[in-house]
């Protein structure tokens, strides 16, 4: 492990991203990743269904504001803009009517004027919400189905912080293999988790169980609860208020259980948007049939998504099976081939889906987008401005994060 520049920790979106950068601007740097592939939460797999699958990441948000957009569309990737509006909505077991639905949509509306029009203290978001059916639906489609936490973790200010993601776009062969594609020229070690950060020398020593790799500064694109977990430990200890703003920053949930449907669509279109309401926020949520793909996949989002990873594969299918059958009777039991579940929450080197911060922390993400004596860089996902929590946000995160450290070395 020969001495460079920059260490860059983590080959996700932001790292992979910084790495390019710092390599344009002639610095030397080392990408070290943990796990075995590079792509980080951005993971497409065939293995499960001979089809491109997104185990992670698969929406491009925010397509006209998004790096990676229009490197879709020079490489020939099939995309179909989601326009996100619920298209059926069950309530426990009772599809609801026209009526129902459209009250859904005007609560959807209301609720973003109450959080847009909010000036009082940071709060719960669940402190501006009514008990009606139709305010609940519609605070689960962008609480645990959207933002990843339940509606009394989610902090009004982070909410409204974060930009409106239209344009969103799915993609065929799978946003994974975008960003894989996009990190295809950049040298990385795999396998090689960083152990330690030291900087209380001139620069900083990374301690990886492959040796050790010094450099000037070090950007760290681990997310905040593999940071919280010491997974990473700093010598001598980090401030206090870094440390606080790993906690601050608690990772949401969003786990994936796609199921194969075969001899039947149950008069459902492709990406046709479904969600079932049920109680104790027990809500699933179908992006069904995408690219008219033999596929219902199913979401589960917030609290019940850390039930569902503690439950395991076989106890998610068999939730999402049931919900299946409540919905168009036993029969449909026949149709359901093939299924699975992902679960980032069990892995060690992430440890959820995306950062939300506590309700009135949301000053976390500003600590820790300030260096930590100009030696220490963090970036990603959790620090992408009005981008958080998007993959091409973290590449934006990366992007800066490694200019703002060539102008430190070159200072």
């Amino acid at each position: 492990m020969k001495d460079v520049d920059v260490v860059i920790i983590g080959a996700g979106s932001a790292g992979l991203a910084a790495a390019k950068t710092v390599r344009q601007a002639g610095l030397t740097f080392k990408l070290v990743e943990a796990m075995d592939r590079i792509g980080g939460r951005a993971w497409t797999s065939s293995e499960h269904f001979g089809v491109p699958f997104d185990i992670g990441c698969a929406w491009l948000h925010a397509g006209d504001r998004n790096p990676y957009f229009p490197e879709a569309q020079a490489a020939g990737w099939t995309m179909y803009h989601h326009d996100m509006e619920l298209d059926h909505l069950y309530l426990r077991h009772q599809k609801a009517d026209d009526i129902a639905l459209a009250e859904m949509r005007r609560a959807d509306v209301a609720l973003r004027v109450l959080l847009e029009s909010h000036k009082g203290e940071d709060d719960r978001l669940s402190s501006l919400l009514s008990g009606s059916h139709a305010m609940r639906a519609a605070t689960t489609f962008i609480g645990p189905m959207d933002f990843g936490r339940d509606d009394d973790e989610i902090s009004i200010a982070d909410f409204n912080a974060a930009a409106d993601l239209e344009p969103n776009y799915f993609t065929k062969e799978g946003f994974g293999a975008l960003v894989a594609r996009f990190g295809g020229d950049v040298e990385v070690e795999l396998s090689t988790p960083v152990r330690k950060i030291r900087w209380d020398g001139p620069g900083v020593a990374c301690e990886t169980d492959r040796g050790t790799i010094r450099a000037s500064v070090v950007i760290v694109t681990a997310s905040p609860a593999v940071l919280a977990f010491e997974e990473i430990k700093f010598f001598p200890d980090i401030p206090d208020s870094y440390v606080e703003a790993f906690f601050d920053l608690p990772m949401g949930m969003l786990t994936k259980i796609p199921v194969a449907i075969k001899g039947g669509r149950f008069d459902l279109k492709p990406f046709d948007d479904l969600l079932i309401e049920r109680h104790a926020r027990h809500d699933l949520y179908f992006l069904c049939f995408p690219f008219d793909l033999d596929l219902m996949v199913g979401f589960v989002g917030g609290a019940f998504a850390w039930e569902m990873s503690a439950a395991g594969e076989a106890a998610g299918v068999d939730f999402v099976t049931d919900r299946i059958c409540d919905m168009f009777g036993n029969d449909a039991r026949k149709h359901v081939g093939r299924a699975m579940m992902t679960d980032w929450g069990a892995e060690r080197f992430v440890r959820g889906a995306y950062a939300a911060a506590r309700p009135g922390k949301v000053g976390a993400r500003a600590t820790l987008m300030r260096p930590v004596a100009d030696k220490i860089f963090f970036a990603g996902e959790a620090l992408a401005g009005p981008l958080i929590q998007t993959c091409g946000g973290a590449r934006l995160s990366g992007e800066a994060v490694a200019r703002d450290v060539i102008k430190e070395l070159a200072a």
